[in-house]
């Protein structure tokens, strides 16, 4: 049976790789926009944030019930 994840609006919260790629693109500046970046960092901690469910969905599903 395929499994399709539900995609949420819902973002996990930044983290210290998060932080840091955001911060070196401030400093650095990129070849792409602020906007750009921003809108990446978002749809990246989105992904992140259904992944995250799903993989806690499948793992609650496979354990034996005790």
């Amino acid at each position: 049976m395929a499994y399709h994840p539900v995609r949420s609006p819902d973002a996990i919260t930044l983290t210290v790789p998060e932080i840091r790629h955001l911060l070196v693109a401030v400093l650095d500046p990129p070849a792409v926009t602020v906007a750009r970046l921003l809108h990446w960092s978002n749809w990246r901690r989105r992904h992140q944030a259904t992944a995250r469910r799903s993989h806690y969905r499948r793992r609650t599903a496979s354990d034996p019930a005790e």
